[in-house]
């Protein structure tokens, strides 16, 4: 990687960070190039705006967490049931945002108030990755694991939130991202009331 590649990645590493803590609005150029130990201008030579460089750092956030889904579930061996590939992408989205992720924290955190303009041109790719789960889960639907009953659209905005929201809750050290899919897998399989027997 060539000295200026280095400088954007530290750039672009530095933006994720601030992003997440401070969000979109609270966040100045200024402060991205404190924190990176450059000066403002140097930033410009690389990224023409703050908008430029926002909208790269979410675009990776995105990528980021739908590589790691992709990943894990393709890792696990033919015979692996819609069970253990839903729990492999749940565990994988959460590692993404709990465990690695300045990225994919950044686009949870800052998407809702992003410009109009950036929030359209990341709709493909959110769209993308949102139809990857929809197909994960009519697979289970369809093969019985999942009720007929159950709105998957709706669940999977359920299991969108669940994930995400974690971000507030989650205390670092306290669960991992395989506990919190565990039992979120657990919910959806098998529900959280008792049954007649």
């Amino acid at each position: 990687m060539s000295k200026s590649d280095r400088t954007r990645q530290r750039i672009l590493d530095t933006a994720a960070q601030e992003f997440r803590k401070r969000g979109y609005a609270g966040t100045k150029v200024n402060d991205i190039a404190f924190a990176a130990d450059m000066r403002a201008a140097s930033i410009y030579y690389y990224f023409e705006s703050k908008e430029q460089l926002f909208e790269q750092v979410l675009e990776i956030g995105l990528r980021l967490a739908f590589d790691a889904v992709r990943k894990a579930v393709e890792a696990l061996p033919e015979s692996a049931g819609h069970r253990e590939r839903i729990n492999a992408a749940i565990e994988a989205h959460l590692s993404m945002l709990l465990e690695y992720g300045d990225y994919s924290s950044a686009n949870i955190r800052n998407f809702g108030q992003t410009p109009a303009d950036i929030q359209e041109r990341q709709m493909e790719l959110r769209h993308t990755y949102g139809e990857y789960w929809r197909k994960l889960l009519t697979d289970a639907q369809e093969d019985g694991q999942v009720r007929t009953d159950v709105d998957l659209s709706l669940f999977r905005m359920f299991l969108f939130g669940a994930m995400n929201w974690s971000l507030e809750w989650v205390k670092p050290g306290k669960m991992s991202a395989a506990d919190i899919a565990q039992q979120l897998s657990q919910t959806l399989f098998d529900g959280i009331g008792t049954h007649a027997r």
